[in-house]
């Protein structure tokens, strides 16, 4: 994001702050690494 101003403000604008990792997952926005709620989105079992 520090190359690309314009990838920069897509962020703020889809998820309302400037973090990453941004993902996108169906139609969810997470902010962050959460490798559980990321397991739960894909409807993967932890093991």
């Amino acid at each position: 994001m520090d190359k690309d101003p314009d990838a920069a403000k897509d962020v703020v604008r889809m998820t309302g702050q400037m973090g990453v990792p941004v993902l996108l997952i169906g139609t969810t926005k997470m902010v962050g690494f959460d490798k559980g709620r990321i397991d739960r989105l894909l409807g993967l079992k932890r093991s």
